[in-house]
């Protein structure tokens, strides 16, 4: 490599020498319990994450309006047979055929069940949810998932715009939520408020960092960027 620019080679082997010198610094497993920065800052994000995903108590306020309303569909499920008993646990009844399973009883009583369920897989308490059906927890919400998505869209078939929705928000905002996270705890932004600032911080001025350690080295070799001179017109 023929270097053009000492000056420019000297900044750019500097930043970048940092640059990689940080990198092993943060795939090192020294940031709490033997984690390296990327793990520990991923589950730092997913704990906010959790923390800023709990929209059940306002769900159970929406579905409070479907007490009492009879809902009657038939759906195709992977495994009907936990999924019917689990509907059965809801007050639902459930009947299985070439058609598929047929799902009938009330619709705001099988909504606020799920969202039961929902709660304490929020809560980390799976253990609740398995001696409430004698099946495993992640089982349950498995089959709470696919009743409420199949029932989303044969409401929708049925013109049912309000109910649709209603079961679409439980399982969007209620068990997705509560699946997803399950087994992280949850923590308030405003807890590590200084902590996530610092890092989005540090990710933009490393990112700028590895930027100008490849500017100062193009420059060292004659590789630079300049305005094109504009011809006139004689």
């Amino acid at each position: 490599m023929i270097v053009k620019n000492s000056k420019a080679f000297i900044k750019g082997m500097l930043l970048a020498l940092s640059f990689f010198g940080i990198l092993l610094v943060i795939f090192a497993p020294i940031f709490g319990d033997g984690q390296n920065g990327l793990v520990f800052s991923d589950a730092m994000f997913n704990r906010l994450s959790k923390g800023s995903s709990y929209f059940i108590p306002k769900v159970r306020e929406g579905v409070q309006a479907f007490a009492g309303k009879s809902m009657s569909v038939t759906i195709k499920l992977d495994n009907p047979g936990t999924a019917s008993a689990v509907l059965a646990k809801a007050g639902m009844t459930t009947k299985t055929s070439d058609a598929g399973t047929e799902i009938s009883g009330d619709l705001g009583k099988m909504l606020a069940a799920a969202l039961n369920d929902a709660d304490a897989m929020f809560a980390n308490d799976g253990a609740k949810i398995t001696a409430r059906y004698a099946k495993q927890d992640k089982e349950v919400m498995e089959a709470w998932w696919s009743v409420l998505k199949a029932t989303d869209k044969a409401l929708k078939k049925q013109h049912k715009v309000e109910e649709a929705n209603a079961v679409s928000a439980v399982m969007k905002k209620g068990v997705e939520p509560a699946y997803n996270f399950y087994g992280i705890e949850a923590q308030k932004v405003t807890e590590r408020a200084g902590l996530m600032t610092g890092l989005l911080i540090f990710y933009v001025i490393y990112t700028m960092w590895w930027g100008f350690a490849i500017f100062y080295l193009f420059e060292a070799v004659g590789l630079t960027m300049k305005k094109a001179k504009v011809k006139k017109e004689v």
